[in-house]
């Protein structure tokens, strides 16, 4: 417990300072989560980092991650996006020249995790740099933190039926609720003081929307740590596991409010 709360401080301070910080210091280290993220998943299928394989995993991911501004292929008369789906297209062959010593299975695992990881950053560094937005990011922390919050002390109060035993044993129903139920009375305080919309309707369901999807984050983590049989992402971070451990429901918030026109 006591290392636990060390490395609460000392990482809780370090990037709480980088994002009121913004500017480049705030995006090398969005681009270090989610390089250590990346590497997370491939250790899970026993990619090699530095395979041609893992290799292309990580410029997959940098492609939908970094922002234009500072990563662009305008020099190969290109786009990001025409270029990762060229990679896909290239990688899809792979398995038929390697005669599936790289499989499709492989394919999808890289394709999808270079988009699960690149785009749940890419929203965080997006989100900073819009006008309030490090308003706006606080706001998603604290609602985030509220739900996990909310849901540890009401599952272990009054939990009683579980969410989803198959996935997450420990989850219950009456502490996703509690999740949801903190977190709307936090966010609807913090807007009390920093107004960031511009009708209460807007308000609560940017809290509904963080809060339930931010749970349903945090299990799609646990399915996969389940079907890969780990405990932990990673050890990156002493006694809170690893990067996914910690980002799991902010990088799949991110991009669900940006496709609800939320952010």
């Amino acid at each position: 417990m006591k290392q636990r709360i060390i490395t609460a401080v000392i990482a809780g301070a370090g990037f709480l300072s980088l994002i009121i910080i913004g500017s480049w210091p705030f995006t090398l280290l969005m681009v270090a989560l989610a390089t250590i993220a990346m590497s997370e998943l491939l250790k899970m299928k026993q990619i090699n980092y530095f395979s041609p394989i893992g290799l292309l995993s990580f410029f997959l991911m940098w492609l939908l991650l970094v922002p234009e501004a500072i990563m662009s292929t305008d020099w190969l008369h290109i786009n990001k996006f025409e270029m990762f789906l060229l990679l896909i297209i290239l990688l899809l062959a792979l398995t038929v020249i390697t005669k599936n010593s790289f499989t499709f299975d492989e394919a999808g695992f890289v394709i999808l995790s270079s988009v699960y990881i690149g785009f749940g950053f890419h929203f965080f560094i997006y989100t900073r740099f819009l006008d309030q937005g490090l308003e706006l990011i606080f706001f998603i922390l604290i609602l985030v933190w509220a739900t996990d919050s909310g849901a540890y002390f009401a599952g272990r109060s009054f939990g009683k039926h579980k969410l989803w035993p198959e996935i997450s044993p420990k989850k219950t129903i009456e502490g996703a609720i509690g999740g949801i139920i903190l977190a709307f009375t936090v966010g609807v305080i913090y807007t009390l003081f920093i107004p960031l919309f511009v009708s209460f309707v807007t308000t609560v369901i940017f809290i509904i929307v963080v809060s339930i999807t931010g749970q349903l984050g945090d299990l799609v983590e646990s399915a996969l740590k389940r079907y890969y049989s780990v405990k932990d992402s990673g050890q990156v971070l002493p006694g809170h596991g690893g990067i996914l451990d910690r980002f799991d429901s902010l990088i799949y918030v991110m991009p669900i409010l940006y496709l609800l026109n939320l952010i």
